[in-house]
């Protein structure tokens, strides 16, 4: 009956219309309102995204901007009720609604099965941060501050290990001695950010397969899902990328051997991002495109091995030590990327020559 009611805020007869929960996002609830139009309805989950404002104006701001800029990008705005809110607010404001068109004819994908969809989300990515280069950072909110901020993440695992139980740090003995082996990683993120050899962008920070819309033939459309679009660093889009792209086995995966790299699958990232970035893109970036994997990964086994220690408090869990087993797995990644890095570059240097010879 709630969700009908809202329907009414947007001018829509709700007996016109059927409403069925839709897709499979762990943070926010979706669903999909069928009649004379389709629409996307979602409600914003508070406990992670304590301002839901703050997404609402981030969302108008670049809707703006971009209209201004880009007029014919496809960028999914929230639409406005009937009396100009950008939100419904429910329950003395404890719950957040917001209504989206649905992109007809559009699909979403959960894994990667070709190069040409990695090749498609990494141009859509890249597409989205290049044509809000112009954007004035100033204005955007921090929607989770610090949330791709490794010291952080670092500092975390470290609190955690401090009052973490004896049995916990004996179990999770070896990955806590795998976090000091890859520290440099970290040494790396700190030397960039506190030179200021990166630039602040636009980034989107949450780049996996199904946050991409594609048309029935699997062109790229557009990036979707926007409540993480804050300032940052490249290496946030473009790491996650290769985190959650390159291995046909996702993080869930017990079984490690299964934990591979697709090589040609990181050549199509990379020639997806260059071909919407490539001219905006600093020499500094270009040479830590390959560390930005790293970088992710990394990340991931601290926020991963931290939950573990806490009492898995933050990722939900199904069995027991899931969050020890994840950490192992990205550990897995980690290790795997490593040995395809020296390919990795040197396709890099090859692409790069090969490219600027013709530009020439």
């Amino acid at each position: 009956m709630m969700l009908n009611q809202i329907l009414e805020l947007y001018g829509l007869d709700a007996n016109n219309y059927i409403i069925k929960s839709f897709g499979a996002g762990l943070i926010n609830h979706t669903w999909k309102v069928s009649g004379p139009k389709n629409y996307i309805l979602q409600r914003i989950n508070p406990y992670v995204f304590k301002n839901p404002e703050a997404i609402a104006e981030n969302m108008a701001l670049l809707a703006d901007h971009l209209k201004q800029t880009a007029p014919d990008y496809l960028f999914v705005a929230p639409i406005p009720t009937l009396t100009g809110d950008r939100l419904v607010e429910i329950n003395n404001k404890k719950e957040y609604y917001r209504l989206f068109p649905f992109i007809d004819n559009s699909v979403t994908i959960t894994e990667i099965k070709n190069q040409q969809e990695a090749f498609e989300a990494a141009h859509q990515f890249g597409k989205f941060t290049y044509l809000l280069r112009g954007f004035d950072l100033d204005k955007l909110h921090y929607t989770l501050p610090r949330f791709h901020d490794l010291k952080l993440r670092f500092d975390q695992f470290k609190e955690a290990c401090s009052t973490a139980g004896a049995d916990k740090l004996a179990v999770a003995a070896a990955a806590i001695n795998d976090i000091y082996k890859y520290q440099g990683i970290l040494f790396t993120y700190m030397q960039l950010i506190d030179r200021q050899l990166l630039p602040l962008r636009v980034i989107h920070h949450d780049t996996k397969i199904s946050n991409v819309l594609f048309d029935q033939d699997h062109n790229g459309l557009c990036v979707i899902d926007l409540d993480t679009v804050m300032p940052g660093y490249f290496l946030s889009d473009v790491g996650d990328m290769l985190r959650t792209y390159l291995s046909p086995a996702n993080e869930e995966e017990r079984d490690f051997s299964k934990i591979q790299i697709n090589e040609e699958c990181f050549y199509a990232i990379y020639k997806g991002y260059i071909s919407a970035m490539g001219s905006a893109l600093t020499p500094v970036e270009k040479e830590y495109f390959t560390y930005s994997g790293k970088y992710m990964i990394y990340m991931q086994v601290l926020r991963f091995l931290t939950d573990f220690l806490n009492d898995d408090i933050y990722y939900h869990t199904t069995y027991p030590l899931q969050n020890l087993v994840r950490a192992q797995n990205q550990l897995a990644l980690l290790e795997q990327f490593i040995k395809s890095e020296k390919r990795f570059k040197k396709f890099i240097e090859y692409f790069s020559f090969k490219h600027n010879n013709i530009v020439n």
